[in-house]
């Protein structure tokens, strides 16, 4: 067996690829991050298991979705006592809009990566700082000598432009 026939990383690939996308359908359907970050590990480990039955890997995001669907009903089972659950109903609703709108959610990401490479690579370095899991707004606001205030405003500000970016970006690809 060569490397490039190795499922394990075909299958590594193809989630790394897609889960962005994977974890904003698990994020419709889940209030809080935490429940997002326990689903997500469940859904890797099934999908990982069952990878030999994906006959098509162009279909990887659609099984992986459905592989989803199921692992965040049974989460919902597990904590049904919680008096913000939503019903298994709603649950099916959300997840079905979900899947009707990755395609469209593949081209708002691709758009945005475009959109922020395209920044001055200050601003891109200031996102890419401010968004990130490690930095808090006060830490980054000091660094910058800035005020927390002011350095919201122009992420504000930048928020904007990428949005306008994306836009005409997605505007010119219909």
């Amino acid at each position: 067996m060569t490397p490039a026939d190795d499922p394990n990383e075909d299958f590594l690939r193809l989630f790394m690829r897609h889960e962005s996308q994977i974890r904003a359908y698990v994020r419709a359907c889940l209030p809080r991050a935490a429940e997002v970050d326990e689903v997500m590990q469940e859904v890797g480990l099934v999908a990982w298991r069952k990878f030999a039955s994906l006959a098509d890997a162009s279909q990887f995001p659609r099984w992986v979705c459905l592989i989803a669907r199921f692992e965040i009903l049974k989460f919902r089972r597990k904590y049904a006592r919680d008096r913000l659950v939503l019903d298994d109903a709603t649950i099916e609703l959300l997840a079905e809009e979900g899947a009707e709108e990755m395609p469209l959610r593949e081209l708002q990401l691709k758009a945005l990566d475009e959109c922020v490479a395209k920044l001055p690579a200050e601003r891109r370095q200031l996102v890419l700082n401010a968004y990130s899991p490690d930095t808090t707004i006060k830490e980054l606001a000091a660094t910058l000598g800035r005020t927390e205030n002011s350095l919201y405003q122009l992420l504000a500000r930048i928020r904007q432009e990428l949005l306008r970016c994306v836009e005409r970006t997605l505007a010119t690809q219909s």
